[in-house]
Protein backbone atom coordinates (compact mmCIF):
# COMPACT_ATOMS: atom_id res chain seq x y z
CA UNK A 1 0.00 0.00 0.00
CA UNK A 2 1.23 3.25 -0.80
CA UNK A 3 2.50 5.65 1.90
CA UNK A 4 2.57 9.58 1.17
CA UNK A 5 6.38 11.03 0.98
CA UNK A 6 5.52 14.18 2.95
CA UNK A 7 3.23 15.30 5.86
CA UNK A 8 -0.13 17.05 4.56
CA UNK A 9 0.22 20.38 6.29
CA UNK A 10 -3.25 21.59 8.76
CA UNK A 11 -3.66 23.85 6.18
CA UNK A 12 -4.36 22.30 3.70
CA UNK A 13 -5.89 19.58 5.33
CA UNK A 14 -8.47 22.39 6.90
CA UNK A 15 -8.71 23.42 3.04
CA UNK A 16 -10.35 19.88 1.50
CA UNK A 17 -12.33 19.94 4.71
CA UNK A 18 -14.21 23.69 4.15
CA UNK A 19 -17.24 21.91 2.73
CA UNK A 20 -17.58 18.88 5.50
CA UNK A 21 -20.76 19.86 7.66
CA UNK A 22 -24.22 19.28 7.70
CA UNK A 23 -25.88 22.09 6.05
CA UNK A 24 -28.44 24.09 8.12
CA UNK A 25 -32.10 23.91 7.22
CA UNK A 26 -33.53 27.22 5.83
CA UNK A 27 -36.68 27.89 7.77
CA UNK A 28 -39.77 29.99 7.02
CA UNK A 29 -43.38 31.00 8.24
CA UNK A 30 -46.39 29.24 7.65
CA UNK A 31 -48.58 31.74 6.41
CA UNK A 32 -51.63 29.96 7.97
CA UNK A 33 -50.75 29.99 11.34
CA UNK A 34 -47.52 31.79 11.46
CA UNK A 35 -45.44 28.69 13.05
CA UNK A 36 -41.76 28.86 11.76
CA UNK A 37 -41.53 25.80 9.96
CA UNK A 38 -38.98 23.99 7.40
CA UNK A 39 -39.15 25.52 4.15
CA UNK A 40 -41.28 22.72 1.69
CA UNK A 41 -42.23 20.94 4.14
CA UNK A 42 -45.55 20.39 5.67
CA UNK A 43 -46.89 22.51 8.47
CA UNK A 44 -46.42 20.41 11.84
CA UNK A 45 -48.81 22.91 13.51
CA UNK A 46 -51.68 22.89 11.67
CA UNK A 47 -51.30 20.59 8.52
CA UNK A 48 -50.79 23.10 5.82
CA UNK A 49 -48.73 23.22 2.67
CA UNK A 50 -48.62 25.76 -0.24
CA UNK A 51 -52.42 26.73 0.93
CA UNK A 52 -54.01 23.49 0.83
CA UNK A 53 -54.85 21.39 3.96
CA UNK A 54 -52.87 18.23 3.67
CA UNK A 55 -53.22 16.37 7.40
CA UNK A 56 -56.14 16.71 8.85
CA UNK A 57 -55.10 18.15 12.54
CA UNK A 58 -57.64 17.77 15.42
CA UNK A 59 -58.57 20.55 17.70
CA UNK A 60 -56.62 19.98 20.96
Amino acid sequence: MAHPKHKFSKQRTAKRRTHDFAPVPTLATCPNCGATVIAHRICPECGYYHGRQIIEKSAE
